[in-house]
């Protein structure tokens, strides 16, 4: 990907720990790196298509002046969010600010917090087998997409399945999303325990019946195994409610662990139950 950068902006700002601070200001410098395209500019020479690192600057300098923030880290993390929200292009951006009169009654030339933050893909899937199980999935949909670190990119069918582990038990409404996210994956994981408990979901037994089940499919192409969070998920090569609609809003996505697409894991799946 390309890179715009933007180095050593100096900005005054009220940013600080001690009252001082916050009142009388101080200077801060600031440094981002925008990872974008910049192949459609070059080619056709619009600023349009490209991103306008002086735009940038004067709201970088509006953002910081306007907000005031305790720690750096604080200063960092929501400049970095809004930079992502305000321009579309930008896909990831490493960004560092420099507190050079930093009061900590030592000589030093400054202090700083850098961060890397970005745009991630993520799928998820979706289920429900009690009450309006449709109504339970277009919530989810909605919900996710009404955040501000998250835009739904993609939503399948949604198709009715026979339960899974848990056989008596009513059948399922499945379906999928693709999801453009800022969260890393324990917070979205947090997240989509959040929706689901606003669906009264009532976790009880395993496979059991729920007003509505998400689960993190894959995110970018991560691997990932702790005691709460498994990615990719374990048995989504095993499940035809899972690759069904994977199939079509994703059939190109690659499993990071075996190297075969959605359309290949699903191939296979029905090759075998045959």
């Amino acid at each position: 990907m390309d890179k715009i950068t933007i180095d050593k902006l100096e900005i005054f700002a009220n940013h600080g720990v001690y009252p001082e601070e916050n009142v009388l200001g101080q200077k801060f410098i600031i440094s981002v790196v925008l990872y974008t395209s910049t192949r459609k500019a070059s080619v056709t020479d619009e600023l349009s298509f490209s991103v306008n690192y002086g735009e940038v600057s004067h709201f970088i300098r509006k953002y910081m002046t306007e907000h005031t923030w305790k720690l750096l880290e604080c200063a960092a993390e929501h400049l970095a969010q809004a930079i992502l929200l305000e321009y579309p292009l930008v896909k990831k951006l490493d960004l560092e600010i420099q507190k050079p009169w930093a009061p900590i009654g030592l000589p030093l030339n400054t202090v700083s917090v850098k961060i890397t933050r970005g745009w991630h893909t993520a799928y998820i899937a979706l289920g429900s087998n009690i009450g309006d199980k449709k109504a339970y999935l277009d919530m989810a949909v909605k919900h996710l997409n009404e955040r501000k670190d998250c835009q739904v990119k993609k939503v399948s069918d949604y198709l009715v399945t026979e339960p899974y582990g848990v056989t008596d038990q009513d059948d399922f409404l499945n379906g999928a999303l693709e999801l453009q996210t800022m969260l890393d994956p324990e917070e979205l994981l947090q997240a989509l325990h959040q929706i689901e408990q606003d669906a009264n979901r009532v976790r009880t037994m395993h496979w059991g019946p729920r007003t509505l089940d998400l689960d993190i499919l894959m995110y970018d192409d991560l691997v990932l195994d702790t005691p709460e969070l498994h990615i990719p998920h374990i048995e989504m090569h095993l499940r035809d409610f899972v690759l069904i609609p994977m199939d079509q809003i994703a059939p190109w996505k690659r499993h990071p662990l075996t190297g075969k697409t959605v359309e290949e894991m699903l191939q296979n799946l029905k090759s075998n139950d045959k």
